[in-house]
């Protein structure tokens, strides 16, 4: 289930807030920039849809999010578990790092943990189907989906050449709870 954690960002033992409730996880977010929605798919999608099947189910949704923000492109990255790159993009995406762009991406099937650094916090988010996050360009992060990655999402970018990270060098990624240990 959708959850959002909160801990001081020197003590990943601290728990400041836990929760499930959606719109506490959209209000707690939105007070560091970050915006949190849920949507619901048009049609029932098959678990192998293509991308141009994907991107249809949500045009609306799409549309509206590229309109608002000025992104200029969207694609469909799907990540299973039997995928021989895991290890290497785990290690990638663990590594805490800011992008250009903000990181706007919407669950279709699957899970993973935003974990956002900011104001002396760590804010970890377990988004799943239905939900939607935007990382505003500039925020200090990490991305986890254990070391079985299973995930649809929909990426919506600003720039053509989409994900590009900048890596801090901070080894915080390893101080805190890996995905495959948030409590269910």
């Amino acid at each position: 289930m959708t959850r959002l954690t909160v801990y001081p960002d020197t003590d990943p033992g601290t728990v400041l807030l836990d929760t499930q409730d959606g719109d506490t996880i959209a209000k707690e977010l939105s007070g560091i920039g970050v915006a949190f929605e849920r949507w619901t798919a048009l049609r029932v999608l098959a678990e192998d849809a293509d991308q141009a099947t994907v991107l249809k189910a949500y045009e609306r949704e799409v549309a509206r999010i590229m309109e608002e923000g000025g992104y200029r492109s969207a694609d469909v990255v799907r990540v299973k578990p039997d995928n021989p790159s895991r290890d290497e993009l785990r290690r990638k995406f663990l590594a805490e790092h800011t992008h250009d762009d903000d990181e706007v991406r919407f669950f279709v099937d699957g899970a993973g943990a935003f974990y956002l650094r900011k104001e002396g916090r760590v804010f970890r988010v377990v988004c799943e189907r239905n939900d939607l996050i935007s990382v505003p360009a500039g925020t200090t992060h990490w991305f986890d989906t254990g070391p079985a990655p299973d995930f649809c999402a929909i990426r919506i970018f600003t720039t053509p050449e989409g994900w590009v990270g900048h890596f801090t060098g901070d080894d915080i990624a390893t101080r805190f709870p890996k995905f495959e240990n948030v409590p269910a």
